[in-house]
């Protein structure tokens, strides 16, 4: 049994240990349902399907008094250990998924004869389209949507295992039918949504701006989402087909590798990079030597890599990590999960989102559309697609009323991680911006690296392709397709501590031809006070009454 040390509770009590997180989940329970007949924490039932009720708090209460062998307090047994006698949660086993392909659910045929397992290596279907992966929403639909919303809301940011996740706090719809042991997780997720409250009232005369931090994440971009998925699943098929899979591989413009080589490290899987030589900065390159990944540096660029990587892995037990594999999408699309749990399941009208290889596009509108299938939502926000205008098949595409599209050689931007001129998931994110009524718009390297730096001067440090969405949303606020009061979330999909070599170029007015409007670099002063304070008076005119 877990210690039972002694706390106060609000009235004053001293109860167990185990009494007082009883006490925790009911208070939760109470507060997080809605639409059920909760009287008190004690009395609280969850309605579970219609005539049949599961009384939460004793199955917590009894998950909890699981004898946990030879324990002598809370470090003798790991969270893992822990996972492994925990209760099994109910209707477990009644959720299942399966890849179809893509182009059935671009048709709106869900029953297709044409289906695999998520076991199989299978990343194309027959007809040579991308697969998707299709859960059993009837199933999941016997749990209310009350339920969700309190289950999801219990579990994120706490250390059971691998509930803490912010992609496992919903794996049930993610890949319900993995074990908790074959998980491979950092406790990804659960990322902070950012009030951009200056940037948007100076700047944009906007009160409802924020952006969702996703590059706060272990490898300081959102691949960590997708990549926990894929790794876990890789995992479970190491164990099953050995001789299958033995190591992965991916192409990578820096933050799929270093996503990949990390999560295939924590699990000791072998993994395999194709870089494009001299197309990513300093600090992605780093991340996957660290690893040990074996890296690749190819005289080519993100699209010859991506050519080589399928190529191997069709002719070897390598699997392919990239997002032609549609098992990176189950894991992103919690993202857009998040951001509705984090406005208290309430919906943005506005989502924009960096744009290269497009399956981000899709893992955010699959997210919103199981939140709305689930009736957990009960509208889709307005999605943006920002592509980088040396790098813009999407956008010439869309220009032209989806009419043509023509893939492209892609020049190189600050913004490399969405330098890709042919995208994989094209498709799939015409589909998304189609059911969204979704717009697409492009930036110049000066505009993301000024859009980036003007927001920096507000507080926060962003990456260029941040910078990309920040500057396609100062487009729209300009023409007035996004109004004053419009809730909108940028997708900040890395750390611009990733990119530092190109804001140091922009702050030391480096880079050619751009006038660097809001570089800011430092001022040289001799080792004298009068000097100091002159630099100080120019800087900020306003304190030379004091002086």
């Amino acid at each position: 049994m877990p210690a039972q040390v002694p706390v106060q509770n609000a009235h004053g009590a001293f109860v167990p240990r185990t009494c007082r997180s009883l006490f925790t989940q009911a208070r939760r329970v109470h507060s997080f349902s809605r639409g059920g007949s909760c009287t008190g924490p004690r009395a609280c039932r969850l309605t579970v399907t219609a005539g049949q009720q599961v009384n939460q708090l004793e199955a917590n209460q009894a998950a909890e008094a699981t004898p946990l062998p030879q324990e002598q307090g809370n470090g003798s047994s790991n969270i893992r250990q822990k996972a492994q006698q925990r209760a099994p949660l109910d209707r477990q086993d009644a959720f299942k998924s399966k890849y179809i392909p893509f182009n059935s659910v671009k048709a709106g045929r869900t029953d297709d004869t044409e289906q695999y397992s998520l076991d199989d290596v299978v990343y194309r279907s027959q007809d040579g389209g991308l697969l998707d992966v299709q859960h059993d929403i009837e199933a999941l639909q016997q749990i209310d949507a009350a339920e969700w919303k309190r289950r999801f809301d219990s579990r994120s940011g706490r250390t059971m295992w691998p509930y803490g996740s912010g992609v496992w706090s919903k794996k049930e719809w993610v890949l319900p039918q993995i074990s908790d042991d074959d998980v491979v997780s950092m406790f990804e997720g659960n990322s902070n949504l950012f009030w951009a409250e200056r940037f948007g009232r100076e700047s944009l005369n906007m009160t409802e701006l924020w952006v969702k931090q996703c590059g706060n994440s272990h490898t300081g971009s959102f691949k960590d989402l997708g990549m926990t998925v894929l790794v876990s699943q890789v995992n479970r098929l190491r164990k099953i087909k050995p001789d299958a899979v033995q190591a992965v591989g991916c192409a990578s413009t820096g933050d799929t590798s270093a996503a990949l080589s990390a999560y295939c490290a924590a699990a000791g899987i072998p993994s395999i990079v194709f870089l494009p030589a001299d197309k990513i900065s300093l600090a992605q390159l780093v991340q996957p030597i660290a690893n040990g990944a074996l890296v690749l540096s190819i005289d080519t660029d993100f699209d010859g890599c991506m050519k080589l990587i399928k190529d191997v892995t069709a002719d070897s037990p390598i699997y392919l990590a990239n997002s032609m594999n549609s098992l990176r999408l189950e894991g992103q699309k919690t993202a857009a999960i998040e951001i509705c749990q984090q406005f208290d399941w309430e919906v943005p009208d506005w989502v924009i989102i960096p744009g290269g290889n497009l399956g981000n596009i899709y893992a955010f509108y699959k997210g919103f559309k199981m939140c709305m299938d689930m009736g957990l939502i009960s509208k889709m926000p307005r999605m943006v697609c920002a592509q980088a205008h040396n790098a813009n098949p999407l956008y010439r595409a869309y220009k032209k009323g989806w009419e043509h599209y023509e893939p492209v050689k892609a020049q190189t931007t600050f913004a490399s991680a969405i330098q890709i001129g042919d995208p994989v998931s094209l498709d799939r994110a015409i589909l998304a911006l189609g059911e969204t009524n979704g717009i697409v718009e492009e930036a110049t390297e000066e505009e993301m690296m000024d859009a980036a730096a003007r927001a920096d001067l507000t507080g926060m440090f962003n990456d260029p392709h941040t910078g990309v969405a920040l500057a396609a949303l100062i487009k729209l606020r300009e023409n007035g397709t996004i109004g004053k009061t419009d809730r909108t979330v940028v997708v900040s999909t890395a750390h611009g501590l990733k990119f530092t070599q190109s804001k140091v170029a922009y702050h030391s007015k480096q880079i050619e031809g751009f006038s660097g409007h809001y570089a800011n670099p430092p001022t040289p002063v001799k080792e004298n006070f009068g000097n100091v304070m002159d630099a100080i008076r120019e800087k900020f005119p306003s304190m030379k009454k004091y002086t």
